[in-house]
Parts: structure tokens; C-alpha cells; sequence
């Protein structure tokens, strides 16, 4: 069990940020890639290498049936994870503080400082994380509900293996960096990968429960359901389905506004805003593609306008699908959610143009899925 390092990413990001024109950004980049990196990466080493000298029964905690929520971003994929993460006594999941610590001794250690903390200190230590908690995220917030201690994307873990998407949102220098596509990388490259995500996620189950289910959301991973399915043969794919008129511009507006602290001109943001809508047909289709191939994995397709209308009903329908039984007490709390929600409406409108995409163009490339779920409805200007 040792900590996964992709070197060929770093050295590819080292190169940009060595080539980067705006010399404060090279400066940042280059201090991060060259110390912060590598020395937060040699601490997660050693603390993953004595996980196995000191639990020995990580070695017997089994991975059976997990759940993979994946699907374009702003599709549904953060109601259904945590809607389904309430299901604490069937589910495990990582929360955010989890991700960047991912050693068992690591989460140990932390959990026992904020017992103390409680216990001793009345819980001053836990307010002040609190407090900055809420001032990093406020930004975040507005469109996504981010928090140390809520469920999030497992995608995280590989932060600092330089192996994460999450770092296209610091450095998006999109067609130089591909984090997406590893169902497209060589097979001894992917498959050192996902093991080292086996070994994560036998982590957090020896930590929550082995008899508990691990559930993961993370749109990224549409690039590898064949890796998935082929690391976990067992495994339930959940897929929510939204109009791309939608899921599309939302995506590409909430990238697009952390990429202006950069300072980069107007057409270079452009051309990797248009690598990413390019990938976003990728998103749509590919999961779908797979999990034909696959007959013999479970998976729910949930569409989102089912979802938001009747959470509660239609986690029922995914919990059918993946053949899971429902206790009754989390049926109450989904019936409860359903009641909540009657009614919900977006009430943001989103623009194609302004990312240079047309509403003909979209619906010629998903054309099937436009007739499946009728989105023609709703295209911009009424079409």
C-alpha cells in the first residue's frame, strides 16, 4: 500500500508553469509545484506506509457493491450523493477534510485532537476551524454548499498525487493537462491508479464501517466508468441526466469566474472553455456507452427534473434500480425531503452565447438524448 504519485503530470505542470507568461503567476505556480507539493506528498507517504504496519486489519476490510455517482457537473450529482449519504447506516463517504488527509493515521489522529478539543477545551479549536471554514468558502458557496465535514468528491484524494482535476480550477491549462480521460491512458498507467483509489477507499471503510457501502459522487469520473467497473466488478453506476442548454453554460460560468484571478487575455480562456464544452459531450455520452457494454452492472439514469421535484420518490426509484433495500426510517427522511421540495424552480437562466455555443449545435450532438428526455422544450429563445 503505498501513495500514488503521477510524475509525468508533474513534470508536465512544471513545464507550464516555467512557461507561464505572467511572471507573479509563474512565481506561485512554481513555489507550489516544487515545495508545497512534493513535501505535503512525502508526509502522505509515510503516513500511508504505516497504516498497514498499524492496522493490520485494513488488510481484511473488503470493498463490496460500491456506488459511483457520475454525470455532467450541475446535472444533480451533489443532490443524489448526499441525499443517499443521509443513509447512514447502509453508506459510507468521505467529507471534504477526509480527501486531503487520505491516511488512516492521518484521519485517526485528527479525529482524536477534536474529541479532546471537546472534551477539554470545550470545543475553541472546532470554532475557530469553523470560523475559517466559513470565511474560505463563502465564495464557493453561493453555488456549491462546500464544507470540511460535508460529503464531497472523491476526486480530491488525488490532489496531491497531481492526479486530481481539481487542478484544472488552478492551473486550467486544458488540452496541456488531462485529468478526465483515463479510461484512455495506458493500462499499467490506469491501473496504478485505481489502485491506489482501492486503497483509499478501504481507508474510509475500516474507518466508518466494513460492513458499510462506499458511496462516491464525482462528474470527472465519466472519463473512467470502464476503470471503475473494471476495479470494482460489483460496482452501481447512478447517472442523473439534466438539459445540456443548462448543465453546460453553468459549468463553463463557474470555471470561467475562478479562472479571472489569473489575469490571462480573453482568448486563451476561450480556447480552454471550449476544450472543456468539448468534453462536455464527452460526459453525456460516454457513461451511457459504457454501461451498454456492460449489461450486468446495475446503474440508475435519474432525470433531474424528477429529482428536484420529488427527491425523496426518486431516490426510492435509484434504490430499486440498484437493488438495494430501504429502511424505514431513511424512507421517512426522504418523504420529508420530498415534502421540502415540492415546488423548487431554478431561477437562474443560463446563456450559450456568452461561451460561444449554439443551441443547434448542442442538439445536434446529443440528438438522442434530446428525444429521450424532451428537452427541445426548453431551448433557448423557445425553440
Amino acid at each position: 500500500m503505498f501513495f500514488y504519485f503521477d510524475f509525468a503530470t508533474h513534470r508536465r505542470m512544471l513545464r507550464l508553469a516555467w512557461n507561464e507568461a505572467n511572471p507573479a503567476t509563474r512565481r506561485r505556480y512554481l513555489l507550489v509545484l516544487l515545495l508545497w507539493v512534493p513535501s505535503v506528498a512525502m508526509f502522505h507517504s509515510v503516513c500511508f506506509f504505516l497504516d498497514g504496519v498499524l492496522f493490520p486489519g485494513l488488510w481484511r476490510t473488503e470493498i463490496r457493491t460500491p456506488v459511483f455517482v457520475v454525470g455532467h457537473a450541475r446535472s444533480g450529482t451533489t443532490l443524489v450523493h448526499r441525499t443517499m449519504s443521509k443513509d447512514r447506516d447502509r453508506f459510507s463517504s468521505f467529507v471534504l477534510y477526509e480527501l486531503y488527509f487520505p491516511s488512516l493515521l492521518q484521519k485517526k489522529l485528527i479525529r482524536m485532537v477534536f474529541r479532546a478539543d471537546r472534551r477539554h477545551l470545550g470545543g475553541r479549536l472546532e470554532r475557530r476551524v469553523r470560523a475559517w471554514e466559513a470565511r474560505h468558502y463563502a465564495a464557493v458557496r453561493r453555488v456549491h454548499e462546500m464544507g470540511l465535514n460535508q460529503p464531497e468528491e472523491d476526486d480530491i484524494i488525488f490532489y496531491y498525487s497531481c492526479a486530481s482535476g481539481f487542478w484544472i480550477s488552478r492551473m486550467p491549462y486544458m488540452g496541456d493537462l488531462d485529468f478526465y480521460h483515463v479510461d484512455e491512458r495506458p493500462e499499467r498507467e490506469r491501473r496504478r491508479l485505481m489502485r491506489f483509489y482501492r486503497d483509499c477507499v478501504r481507508r474510509q471503510l475500516y474507518l466508518n464501517g466494513g460492513d458499510k457501502i462506499h458511496l462516491s459522487k464525482n462528474p470527472i469520473f465519466s472519463g473512467r466508468v470502464a476503470s471503475l467497473i473494471e476495479e470494482f466488478p460489483d460496482a452501481r453506476i447512478v447517472v442523473p441526466m439534466r438539459n445540456p442548454y443548462e448543465t453546460i453554460p453553468s459549468l463553463l460560468e463557474l470555471v470561467a469566474s475562478g479562472w479571472k484571478r489569473l489575469d490571462w487575455d480573453r482568448e486563451r480562456v476561450g480556447r480552454c472553455l471550449r476544450i472543456m464544452a468539448e468534453q462536455s459531450f464527452h460526459t453525456y455520452e460516454y457513461p451511457l456507452r459504457v454501461l451498454a457494454e456492460h449489461p450486468r452492472t446495475p446503474r440508475a439514469i435519474v432525470d433531474y427534473r424528477d429529482l428536484v421535484a420529488d427527491p425523496g420518490a426518486t431516490i426510492e426509484r435509484v434504490y430499486e434500480d440498484l437493488g438495494f433495500s430501504m429502511g424505514d426510517e431513511f424512507r421517512e427522511l426522504l418523504r420529508a425531503a420530498g415534502r421540502r421540495a415540492s415546488g423548487h424552480r431554478s431561477g437562474h437562466e443560463y446563456s450559450l452565447e456568452e461561451f460561444g455555443l449554439r443551441a443547434d449545435e448542442i442538439r445536434s450532438r446529443l440528438g438522442d438524448l434530446f428525444d429521450e428526455y424532451g428537452w427541445d422544450a426548453a431551448a433557448p429563445g423557445g425553440g
